[in-house]
């Protein structure tokens, strides 16, 4: 006999919370877009900026060894 299997369904109560879907203009597209660079450069350079802190560190470090 084979053996049933008990799956999980997703209530239909989430389905109706979504919003509904709206078309976007190609400018609305390309500002996103950038907005959405424009976010990931900012994190990146404050990346950066924590790993040349972190660099200067060692090599205060590295002078302290070496004297």
């Amino acid at each position: 006999m084979p053996v049933q299997k008990n799956e999980p369904k997703m209530p239909t109560a989430a389905k109706q919370d979504r919003k509904p879907w709206k078309k976007k203009s190609p400018i609305e597209i390309v500002l996103e877009q950038g907005e959405k660079l424009k976010a990931e450069i900012a994190e990146m350079e404050k990346e950066l900026s924590a790993k040349k802190r972190q660099l200067q560190k060692f090599e205060e470090v590295r002078k302290v060894f070496e004297s």
